[in-house]
Order: C-alpha cells, then sequence, then structure tokens
C-alpha cells in the first residue's frame, strides 16, 4: 500500500504480453488513484522503476454512467506518457481478476480506448486493446542519420524494404527495420544521446524491427525518455507498426501479425497485432499475469520532497 493523507493505494505488479511473471513487460498497476497527485503518481512510479505505471480512476464526464469506464494516466519513471499500451493490457487484466472479465472503456490522454478481456478454459486472461486513429510519417533524412548514430549504427544495417517512418498510435515511436535478426540483436547504444534526439522529435520509443517472414516480426524498444534502457513488450508501439506496415503495404490490409520482443533481454513476449479492412484501428492483443510481491513491499511508504 502506499499511504497517502486520505487513504491508501494498492499497488499491483503485472507482466503484460508473457503468462510468465519472468517474461513479457512488467508494469505497475494502480486500480483506483482517487487522490493521488501528479507528483505522487509519478513517485510511484519511480520506485516501481517499471517503464510505466497505469492509474486508474472515475471516468470523465462524457463518459459517466458507463459500465467499466475509467480514466487512466501513466506515468513512466520520468514523466507522463500519453499512452502505453503494456499498461493497459496489465491493468485490464489485473481487473478482470477483480471484476470479470468483458469490456472497459479508457479515457486515455490520446483519446479514448477500448479493451476487451476473455478468458481460457485454463483460466487464462487475455486482453485486446483497440488503439486511436493511428497515423504515419515521414521522417527527415537527417534525423534517421542523427538516429543512426545514436544507436552506433549505419545505412547499411537497414533494411531498404522498410523505409524510415514515425509511427503514431497513441504516442509517437521512429521505425526502423534492419537486415539482419544479429544486426537487432546487438544493441548497444548512447543514451543520452538518444534520449535527447528523441526528446527534439518527441519520440515515445524507437521501434527497431527484423521481419523472420510474412506475418512474423522482431522487435525492440529504447526507452531512454522514460528512464529506461530498453521496453521488454511495447503494445503502443505494435500498434503504430501495425499501421505503418499497412500504409506501407508491407502486410495485406486484412492481417494478423505475431511481434517477438524481449527475447534478447531474457524477457520474451508475444504481442498479436490485427488489422481489419475498412478500420484505420489496430487492435493489440496478449496475456497477462501477476508478478509477485515482494513481503518488504507490500506497504510502500511515498517519500515527498
Amino acid at each position: 500500500m502506499v499511504t497517502t493523507p486520505n487513504r491508501p493505494h494498492e499497488i499491483l505488479r503485472y507482466t503484460a504480453f508473457s503468462a510468465d511473471p519472468a517474461g513479457g513487460n512488467p508494469a505497475g498497476v494502480v486500480l483506483d488513484a482517487t487522490g493521488l497527485s501528479d507528483d505522487e503518481q509519478l513517485a510511484i512510479a519511480a520506485e516501481l522503476g517499471y517503464s510505466e505505471t497505469a492509474f486508474l480512476t472515475a471516468p470523465p464526464a462524457e463518459l459517466a454512467g458507463r459500465d467499466r469506464a475509467y480514466t487512466v494516466r501513466y506515468f513512466s519513471p520520468r514523466a507522463e506518457v500519453s499512452f502505453c499500451g503494456h499498461a493497459t493490457i496489465a491493468a485490464a487484466i489485473a481487473h478482470a481478476e477483480r471484476h470479470g472479465p468483458g469490456d472497459l472503456l479508457l479515457a486515455t490522454p490520446a483519446g479514448t480506448v477500448p479493451v476487451t478481456v476473455t478468458g481460457t478454459a485454463d483460466g487464462t486472461l487475455h486482453a485486446t486493446l483497440t488503439s486511436v486513429e493511428p497515423s504515419v510519417h515521414k521522417v527527415a533524412e537527417n534525423d534517421v542519420d542523427e538516429a543512426l548514430r545514436a544507436l552506433g549504427w549505419s545505412r547499411t544495417d537497414l533494411d531498404p524494404g522498410f523505409p524510415p517512418r514515425i509511427g503514431y498510435a497513441g504516442a509517437r515511436h521512429l521505425i526502423l527495420a534492419v537486415r539482419t535478426r544479429a544486426r537487432l540483436a546487438d544493441l548497444a547504444y548512447d543514451f543520452e544521446h538518444l534520449k535527447d534526439y528523441m526528446t527534439a522529435l518527441d519520440l515515445t520509443t524507437v521501434q527497431l524491427v527484423w521481419r523472420e517472414s510474412a506475418a512474423v516480426f522482431h522487435v525492440r524498444d529504447p526507452f531512454p525518455v522514460g528512464g529506461v534502457v530498453e521496453d521488454p513488450a511495447t503494445g503502443a508501439a505494435a500498434a503504430a507498426f501495425g499501421a505503418y506496415a499497412r500504409e506501407l503495404g508491407l502486410v495485406p490490409e486484412e492481417s494478423v501479425l505475431l511481434l517477438h520482443q524481449g527475447t534478447d533481454m531474457g524477457r520474451p513476449g508475444e504481442l498479436r497485432v490485427e488489422l481489419h479492412a475498412g478500420d484505420p484501428r489496430v487492435r493489440v492483443s496478449g496475456t497477462g499475469t501477476r508478478i509477485p510481491q515482494p513481503p518488504h513491499e507490500a506497504c510502500m511508504p511515498l517519500n515527498r520532497k
């Protein structure tokens, strides 16, 4: 629990895009963040140290009265972010464990995001989020060169069939595709250089991609602007990539893509990306599970400055 002047707040730990607590992307979840200030939410996210923590409160006026509707905000250890896919999946699964599977309607800073949670015969829960309407933008050649310098890569490392673009589906991600799996696996970038570059372009992550087959991809997502070297499984970037792949004609308009992420970090996860003809939005789905909480953190006092 976190103790605030008004009430205790339960902090949950979940991983998203894996049924194994040691896989996927960990997220903090506060299912009732009523009364927590911005500074307190940021302090909780920083204390947890995960790439994002989701904080749920009552829905905005336009969604008042809607069943299972909430306002959600996302904080990295350094700042608030407009949208986070894996924390959305984690929060939806945490909510379903307490209130049962079904539909949620989440008012995020990027827009309203529907989420559906279903269960299987073995009790596994799967959550599917539907992104806000995405967009894909060209990126200046000098900006691509600057990103490559920060990564320690060269133009010859890039796959010419996948032109660099900035994809948006709630947050902005620079998409760079490489020729080989070995190049993707060998990631040792300049943290401060890439952070400054991403801040200047208002990027949340850099989505690094290698195509294994027609519908299977391996991805990695540096996240220095959030104070994290790398995100193990990135739902927002997966949605942006789905929009990118469709718009550039790299996959059919009606497609199901499988993204493998976290393998090179020792936290493997799988993200399913669905594209539907006639609907510009992208659906991203995966499973998740609770991460056992260390006993000494069962009651975590909030440090104020």
